[in-house]
């Protein structure tokens, strides 16, 4: 008998219990399957993974449930679980062995949320997303100690209580966008590789001094309210930071003003308070600054992100370059070669480049220009 059947979209309104033993993988998405209580199962102990997504699922029973000591992987995404949400939340206590879990798009709050996780201690990877969360509470993710992958994203949060994650020593990507986040200061989360923080409301993001080194690699902050760029001490390993699309008039981290901006390469041709940040950014290979208010191009800070091969600067309020390039009316010495390989400078108001513009490029292998004056 096949160890993998797919009832995918064919009208199912109950579990086919009628499938063969042996079967290890069962896909019964976009059906119209409600309850999954009362059935037995006796012919589906091996089964690993099971996907009910797309279906009207508002309930769920222990005596079912514990026909599936096997199952591994199970998505519940897009259906009901809003209802019956106790009931079925000790249900799903039974999976002792399930290691993904999708709950997506289940009208879920933040209490039924941590109700139906909370004796999954095997849990690898967690889809919450596309729910009716506002808070974070401290303890919602003590049961779930190895965490990898959360998805959190498309809810309504607005609180974030001091130590939610700390239990999760593990967690490597976590999806907060698509949010109402106004504020993250006190970042520590030092383990985590990705971070998406992006279409928030976010007007402040600061990481907090560890003892340890940051282990990001991606971070989105796009479409938010940042005003300044973040405050990242300690991120060493960063390679792409995604930072278009906000309200970013200074490279001054933590600075509100636009003219600090200005100060900075009229008054600091030396680094200053930058340097920290960049200094700490050696990885940085992607940096997106489009969609924001920056009004000089930045060469006194982009020259300490050494790895540095894309950037974009579209969309911003870029005039002259050629201010930057020149001290005191005079080409330095020894003009700052960046190792840009890729910029963007499309929609600015850019009337011309002067040729000790390239010159600071030798590696610029494209750039656009479009819709500038």
């Amino acid at each position: 008998s096949p160890t993998k059947v797919s009832c995918e979209g064919v009208g199912l309104r109950e579990f086919p219990q009628e499938l063969g033993r042996g079967v290890k993988y069962l896909q019964l998405s976009n059906n119209f399957i409600q309850n999954l209580s009362g059935s037995a199962m006796p012919g589906f102990g091996q089964l690993e993974s099971l996907d009910l997504c797309f279906n009207q699922l508002e309930a769920m029973s222990a005596t079912t449930l514990a026909q599936l000591p096997q199952l591994r992987s199970l998505l519940l995404g897009s259906n009901l679980l809003h209802r019956n949400y106790l009931a079925n939340g000790r249900a799903l206590r039974l999976l002792r062995s399930v290691e993904v879990l999708d709950l997506s798009a289940n009208n879920l709050e933040s209490h039924m949320a941590g109700w139906y996780i909370s004796n999954l201690t095997r849990l690898r990877t967690l889809d919450l997303s596309g729910n009716r969360m506002t808070s974070l509470l401290a303890g919602l993710f003590r049961s779930t100690p190895w965490l990898r992958r959360l998805d959190l994203s498309d809810n309504y949060i607005m609180e974030i209580e001091e130590g939610v994650f700390e239990a999760l020593e593990e967690l490597e990507v976590l999806n907060l966008a698509l949010n109402s986040l106004h504020c993250v200061s006190g970042f520590s989360l030092t383990q985590l590789r990705v971070l998406n923080l992006s279409h928030n409301a976010l007007e402040l993001f600061a990481s907090q001094e560890a003892a340890q080194p940051y282990l990001l690699q991606v971070l989105d902050l796009s479409h938010n309210r940042l005003l300044s760029f973040p405050e990242l001490p300690q991120a060493h390993f960063l390679t792409h930071l995604n930072l278009s699309n906000n309200l970013i008039a200074s490279l001054l981290p933590g600075s509100q003003q636009p003219e600090d901006f200005v100060l900075l390469y009229k008054e600091m041709r030396g680094f200053n308070r930058t340097s920290h940040t960049a200094a700490a950014l050696t990885h940085l290979a992607d940096l997106d600054l489009g969609g924001n208010q920056l009004q000089r191009f930045p060469f006194t800070f982009l020259h300490s992100l050494g790895s540095l091969h894309s950037l974009s600067l579209a969309r911003n309020c870029l005039q002259d370059v050629a201010g930057e390039l020149l001290a005191g009316g005079t080409e330095p010495p020894q003009p700052m070669a960046l190792s840009l390989r890729s910029l963007d400078l499309s929609s600015n108001g850019l009337p011309v480049l002067p040729p000790a513009f390239f010159r600071s490029l030798p590696q610029l292998e494209t750039i656009d220009l479009g819709s500038n004056s």
